[in-house]
């Protein structure tokens, strides 16, 4: 594989995919930010395809999860995402997993939840911050405030929908841990709390 067009890469027994660098937020915390990143180049030159994307898993089953993982947002790329998990799914994929900044709803202009319900098995959704204003500073999205709530009600779309939502929080310098794994909890989500990159 073309050492400059990292479309997948494997950590441990967990397949990651990277299909994008573009994201709306530009978070302090961020991989992208870090000179260590994990291992791998993963800066795009261009998207890749479905069946660019298809030709980088080439046994789902031995996996014991394929995460929907880059440089960017994942679900900024909603059709090729449906369309590579159907048949990742299709070929023996014991779990998907999807790593997004919960924000697909407010780029789609509508609720696309119900477009991953049953191929995806886990939502993994970046919440970093336990109110907008904290979020705000150390995400920066392009929406403004309006982004943090946009992610609670994303979150509480996919219960019910997807079989397990996470939200998980960056240890970070202001951010109260444990007002956001009540906020978590209170949704009905799993909390994940991730030890910054940088």
């Amino acid at each position: 594989m073309d050492s400059q067009f990292t479309i997948s890469y494997q950590i441990g027994d967990v397949l990651y995919l990277n299909l994008t660098n573009r994201c709306s937020n530009k978070c302090v915390f961020c991989i992208r930010e870090s000179q260590a990143g994990v291992g791998y180049n993963l800066w795009l030159e261009k998207e890749p395809t479905v069946l660019e994307i298809l030709d980088a898993v080439m046994e789902p089953a031995q996996y014991k999860e394929i995460v929907f993982c880059g440089y960017g947002e994942p679900l900024s790329r909603l059709d090729v995402v449906k369309e590579v998990a159907s048949n990742l799914k299709g070929r023996g994929a014991k779990s998907i997993r999807i790593n997004t900044n919960g924000k697909a709803n407010i780029f789609y202009g509508r609720n696309i939840v119900p477009d991953v319900g049953g191929i995806i098995d886990t939502m993994s959704i970046s919440l970093n911050a336990h109110n907008a204003v904290t979020y705000n500073e150390l995400c920066n999205p392009v929406e403004g405030e309006e982004a943090y709530y946009a992610i609670l009600d994303f979150a509480r779309k996919c219960i019910g929908v997807i079989p397990k939502v996470i939200l998980s929080v960056v240890e970070w310098p202001g951010v109260n841990i444990e007002a956001c794994e009540k906020i978590a909890l209170e949704i009905g989500a799993d909390f994940r709390l991730r030890k910054p990159t940088l």
